[in-house]
């Protein structure tokens, strides 16, 4: 087995040029985190539905950029696609309206934060009352393969920790740090490895402009019940360079193109759907106020804009509650909360969950009518030794409907094998 030096060989004299050493000192965690000894799901224990109700304060940054642990949970969403830094800026000094080349390589690395109230709450530095779990990823879109690793940890221990004052999160020596790039713009600087999956990346990146608040100023419902809500911040078109080592591959310098998504919620799909469905001979049809999944994207475009685009959907597959926004590279914006249609047009079966995905959509905004396709299929991530559930995330190509590339970004689904449990 190739141990960690080897893979890392590249990319420790980067690391320490960001201060992402002030996190604390990398701890030598891979593959697998547990807590008490097994997985941990992100089902939630009985005693937090008594949790308070989120915060509709208007945000405050860089705090509200840092962690909000009195939320059930929260996390800090990392996706983009990886170019060659030549072929890229040859791109750019061309014409700025030219595609930018496809990409090699897409990533996540995703740090959730979960507030677990115990039924006995335990007087002890080692009461698992906040835990943390991270997903790191690397689809190869050349070879068409999926490289992937996921840790469970308790918060609160130098290698498990976030940050009130600002983005500052680690697991293990996974970490994601922000900046302040002037201007009210983000700097992030991340570093994710794994011995297992064999792979590692890091990268700094850039903001072009201050963070998008989603929704109402940040507050962005998530279906028809007034609980069905989370705070809700997302940073599109970051740009930066890095490198990436896999194990089988070498080790090459990397342009990226990337998007961050923060999210924190107390009821982010509602509780108890069973008991607050309504239906009724005069009402009509039941209304289903908590949901079995979401299909999510978010793209960068290649004329500087971004769109944020969501559906909920219920038990029956139909969708629930849409949303999503649209900003062009001048910070104009809109919100489209409402007014999205979402439309399967081709499909691929896990072999590994059962589970039936679209891999290909058609998706209806007030920007005009774009179609999303998957860079390739098998992009399901099995963190059923982490969150509890399968789901698909990968990178995804964006074109109009006459079949014009627009840009590219990441496509989320959860569900399709069974509900998720938040």
């Amino acid at each position: 087995m190739i141990g960690r030096r080897p893979l890392l060989k590249g990319l420790g004299a980067w690391s320490a040029s960001t201060g992402l050493g002030a996190l604390g000192a990398p701890v030598g965690l891979t593959g697998l985190g547990t807590v008490g000894g097994v997985g941990a799901g992100l089902a939630l224990s009985p005693g937090m539905a008594g949790a308070q109700t989120l915060s509709d304060a208007p945000l405050r940054f860089p705090r509200d950029h840092g962690a909000h642990p009195e939320t059930r949970i929260e996390w800090w969403y990392l996706t983009g696609v990886l170019r060659a830094p030549s072929e890229t800026a040859e791109a750019t000094r061309s014409n700025a309206a030219t595609p930018l080349p496809p990409p090699t390589h897409g990533f996540q690395l995703t740090f959730f934060r979960l507030r677990n109230d115990l039924a006995r709450p335990l007087d002890s530095a080692f009461a698992p009352g906040q835990l943390m779990l991270a997903h790191a990823a690397i689809s190869d879109l050349g070879r068409q393969r999926l490289l992937h690793d996921q840790r469970v940890l308790r918060h609160g221990f130098a290698n498990a920790r976030t940050e009130l004052g600002d983005t500052a999160v680690r697991l293990g020596d996974w970490q994601l740090r922000r900046s302040d790039a002037g201007e009210g713009r983000s700097r992030y600087d991340l570093v994710m490895h794994s011995e297992t999956a064999g792979f590692a990346l890091s990268l700094s990146l850039r903001a072009p402009l201050p963070p998008l608040l989603q929704g109402r100023e940040g507050w962005s419902r998530k279906g028809p019940g007034p609980e069905q809500a989370s705070r809700y911040v997302s940073e599109p078109q970051l740009a930066g360079t890095g490198r990436l080592a896999l194990r089988d591959g070498g080790t090459r310098e990397v342009a990226a193109r990337a998007w961050l998504d923060h999210e924190w919620s107390n009821d982010l799909l509602g509780r108890g759907a069973e008991e607050r469905t309504t239906s009724s001979a005069a009402s009509g049809p039941a209304v289903p106020t908590a949901h079995a999944g979401w299909d999510w994207l978010g793209l960068n475009l290649d004329d500087g804009s971004a769109l944020t685009l969501f559906q909920v959907r219920g038990d029956d597959g139909t969708a629930v509650w849409t949303g999503g926004s649209w900003r062009g590279a001048d910070g104009r914006q809109a919100d489209f909360e409402q007014q999205l249609r979402f439309e399967p047009l081709a499909h691929w079966r896990s072999p590994v969950s059962l589970a039936t995905y679209p891999v290909r959509w058609r998706v209806r905004t007030p920007r005009g009518v774009i179609l999303v396709e998957a860079a390739f299929q098998a992009q399901e991530i099995d963190a059923r030794r982490s969150t509890g559930f399968p789901y698909w995330e990968g990178a995804a190509r964006v074109s109009d409907e006459a079949g014009r590339p627009l840009g590219w970004g990441y496509l989320e689904m959860t569900g399709y094998a069974g509900r998720v449990p938040l």
